[in-house]
C-alpha cells in the first residue's frame, strides 16, 4: 500500500490569501455600477438589486451628512453599570493577539509601534479588517493580564480617535453588532484604571453605536444578532441611557427571533454554527438582565430553549458541530459553554434538525443534507451542495466538507458541490455566488434555479435506509441525482448507491454524456492508503482504527484538497470517483465502507 497523508500537521496552518487592500480610514464611498453581461436577471433579483441600490445610496448619503452624529446623542452616557458575561471561553493555547509589536488576526500580522496608530495603517486583507473593526481580539487581549488590558484600552481609544463618526465599513451593521457586543462585555473592566474622561468617552461612544444598531437598514438577516448586541449594551451602560436602549431593543427583539430561530431550533441560515453563536449572545443577554434584576422576556427564553434543543442534535461524537451550509465545526470548549445551562437529562438526538438527517449505529454517525439551501437574504452563507454527507466513525471524522464559512471570503468556490462529499456532474456547479457590484449590494448570495429535493427514511431494529433525490442537474443534463444509503447497524457497515436518472418528462439534452465526480472530502487528520487493486482505500483517523472504502466506479483516486477551519486553510485529501454518465440512461456508482480487520 502507498500511504497518503495526513497532508499537513497543525503547525502548518496557513491563512487565506486575499491580497493587500488599502487602509479603510477615509476611503471614498462608491456606489457600484452595473457591468455588462448581467447574470441572474430574474424579476425578483432585479427588484432586490434596485431596492438595495436605492437604500444603500440613501443611507450612505444620510448617515454621511455633516452633523449626523448629533442625532445619536452626545455626552449623555457617562459610565458603565455592569459587565455582561460573555460565555465564550478563551482557548488556552491561543497566542496574545498583540505581541512583539505585531497584531495577529486570522493568521496574518500587522506591525505597529503604537497601538493607537494601528487604525491609520493599511490592513493585509478584508477578513483581517473585519476582525479588527469587530473587536473580536478584545476578549483574548483582556485575558492577558494588566499589559493586555493596557494594550486593549490603547487600541480602543485609537479606534475612537479615528472612527468615532459613522463610516460605511467600520459602522456596517454586522461589524458594528460584534463591536458593540464585545465592548459592552469588556468596557467596565477595560476602563477601571482609565482616566474619567476616557471612561466617559468610551461610554458615550458605545451608546451612540448601540443606538445606530436600532436604525435602518433593518434587513432580516442578522437582525436578531444586532438587536441582542444593542440590548447587551443597554444592560452594560449606566442610567438613563442604558434603560432607554434596553427597552427599545427588547421591544423589537421578539419578532427578529421569530424570523431567525425556526420551530425546530435551527437557524434560518441552516448553519449550526450561526445558531450556536446566537445562543451564546442570548445567554449573555439573559445573564445581563439577571444582573439588572430584570426578567428575561418569554420570547428570548423560548429562543434560548429551542436553540439549546437543536444544539444537542448538532453536536457530533467528537464534541464539535456538523459542517453544513456555511457553518464551521466550532470548538469543544465553545460548545460546552453554550450547553452548560442545559440541565435536561440526556436524550437521543433528533433525527432531523435544520434539514439535516442524523442516523447512527454503535460506531457510525452519518449526517445527510436533505433540504435546499436557504434563499433570499439568508443565502449569503448558503452552500450549493445538495445531498452532501458527513460521517464519523467513533470520534474520528472521516468524511466531511471543505468547511467554507463567511470568514473564508476569498474561497467562494468551496461553497459549491466540489467542496463537499457529494456528486458533481459536468463542469458547472449548482448555483453560483453573486460577485462584483451585485455582491457589494446584496452580499454574496447563492443564486440558482429552484431546487426540489425528496427524501425517504426507514429504520428497522438492525438497519437504516436513507434515500435523497434532487433535480439540481436537470436543467443542464436532464438527470436526477439519487443517493441511497443502507446502514447495517449490527456490522457497522455502510453500503450506498449513487444513481443518475433521466428526469421524467424532461426534454432530452443535446449532450449524450456528461462527466461526473463523486467526492468524499477527508478530514485533515485522516490518512488514506490506496490498495494494490486501486479500488480499495484504507482510511485511518486520529484513533488509528482502520476503515475500508471500496467502490465499483470506473476511476478511483486520492487527490489533494483544502479544508478551512476558523478562517485558516489546511491541506487535506479527498477520494474522487470519476466516470461518465449517459443523459439518456441510468448510471449507478456503488460504494461501501466497512471496518478493517484488526489482524
Amino acid at each position: 500500500m502507498k500511504p497518503i497523508g495526513p497532508f499537513a500537521p497543525r503547525d502548518s496552518e496557513t491563512p487565506l490569501a486575499e491580497g493587500h487592500i488599502p487602509g479603510l480610514k477615509g476611503a471614498p464611498v462608491r456606489t457600484p455600477m452595473p457591468a455588462r453581461g448581467i447574470q441572474h436577471t430574474s424579476p425578483a433579483m432585479i427588484g432586490a438589486i434596485a431596492k438595495a441600490l436605492v437604500a444603500r445610496q440613501l443611507w450612505i448619503e444620510l448617515y454621511g451628512l455633516p452633523g449626523y452624529g448629533l442625532t445619536l446623542g452626545n455626552a449623555k452616557a457617562q459610565d458603565f453599570a455592569l459587565s455582561p458575561k460573555d460565555l465564550r471561553p478563551i482557548p488556552k493555547e491561543a497566542p496574545r493577539p498583540l505581541l512583539g509589536g505585531k497584531l495577529t488576526l486570522m493568521g496574518l500580522s500587522l506591525e505597529t509601534d503604537d497601538p493607537r496608530r494601528i487604525w491609520d495603517q493599511p490592513t493585509p486583507n478584508r477578513s483581517f479588517a473585519v476582525e479588527l473593526h469587530s473587536f473580536n481580539w478584545l476578549p483574548l487581549m483582556m485575558a492577558q493580564g494588566e499589559r493586555g488590558m493596557r494594550d486593549a484600552l490603547d487600541l480602543t481609544l485609537g479606534w475612537l480617535d479615528s472612527f468615532a463618526d459613522w463610516s460605511p465599513f467600520s459602522w456596517a451593521p454586522d461589524i458594528l453588532a460584534r463591536r458593540v457586543y464585545n465592548l459592552a462585555c469588556a468596557a467596565k473592566r477595560l476602563t477601571q484604571h482609565a482616566d474619567p474622561a476616557d471612561r466617559s468617552k468610551l461610554a458615550n461612544s458605545l451608546a451612540r453605536q448601540a443606538k445606530q444598531l436600532l436604525r435602518p437598514p433593518h434587513t432580516v438577516r442578522g437582525r436578531a444578532e444586532r438587536l441582542t448586541a444593542a440590548a447587551v449594551a443597554g444592560c452594560a451602560l449606566g442610567e438613563p441611557v442604558g434603560s432607554k436602549l434596553l427597552h427599545k431593543a427588547l421591544k423589537r427583539l421578539p419578532s427578529a427571533l421569530e424570523q431567525t430561530v425556526l420551530t425546530d431550533g435551527s437557524h434560518a441560515s441552516r448553519s449550526a454554527e450561526q445558531g450556536l453563536e446566537l445562543l451564546l449572545d442570548l445567554l449573555t443577554l439573559d445573564d445581563a438582565l439577571s444582573q439588572r434584576s430584570l426578567p428575561t422576556p418569554s420570547e428570548v427564553a423560548s429562543a434560548i430553549s429551542r436553540l439549546t434543543i437543536a444544539l444537542r442534535s448538532q453536536v457530533l461524537p467528537d464534541g464539535r458541530l456538523s459542517v453544513f451550509q456555511g457553518g464551521g465545526p466550532s470548538s469543544r470548549e465553545r460548545i460546552a459553554a453554550a450547553r452548560a445551562h442545559d440541565d435536561t437529562p440526556a436524550a437521543p438526538p433528533a433525527s432531523v434538525v435544520g434539514g439535516i438527517v442524523r442516523v447512527s449505529s454503535p460506531q457510525l454517525t452519518l449526517l445527510l443534507d436533505v433540504e435546499a439551501p436557504a434563499s433570499g437574504v439568508w443565502s449569503v452563507t448558503a452552500c450549493g451542495q445538495p445531498a452532501a454527507l458527513e460521517l464519523l466513525c467513533g470520534k474520528d471524522r472521516l468524511f466531511t466538507s471543505a468547511g467554507w464559512t463567511p470568514r473564508s471570503s476569498d474561497r467562494h468556490a468551496l461553497r459549491l458541490s466540489a467542496g463537499a462529499s457529494t456528486l458533481t456532474l459536468g463542469e458547472r456547479p449548482i448555483g453560483e455566488p453573486l460577485s462584483g457590484w451585485k455582491s457589494e449590494l446584496l452580499g454574496p448570495r447563492l443564486v440558482s434555479n429552484p431546487l426540489h429535493i425528496t427524501r425517504d427514511h426507514q429504520q428497522t431494529d438492525n438497519a437504516i435506509w436513507l434515500e435523497v433525490e434532487h433535480d439540481g442537474w436537470a436543467p443542464l443534463y436532464g438527470l436526477m441525482h439519487q443517493r441511497r444509503i443502507y446502514i447495517d447497524q449490527a456490522l457497522d457497515e455502510i453500503r450506498a448507491e449513487e444513481c443518475l436518472l433521466p428526469k421524467s418528462g424532461h426534454a432530452a439534452p443535446e449532450r449524450i454524456a456528461a462527466p461526473y465526480a463523486l467526492r468524499f472530502q477527508l478530514d485533515p487528520d485522516v490518512q488514506a492508503s490506496v490498495a494494490r487493486d486501486r479500488r480499495s482505500i484504507l482510511l485511518r483517523g486520529k484513533s488509528g482504527k482502520g476503515w475500508w472504502f471500496r467502490s465499483d466506479g470506473p476511476d478511483i483516486a486520492v487527490e489533494t484538497a483544502v479544508h478551512v477551519d476558523n478562517g485558516l486553510t489546511r491541506r487535506s485529501l479527498q477520494i474522487v470517483v470519476r466516470g461518465s454518465a449517459r443523459t439518456d440512461a441510468e448510471t449507478k456508482i456503488r460504494w461501501k465502507l466497512a471496518a478493517a480487520s484488526e489482524d
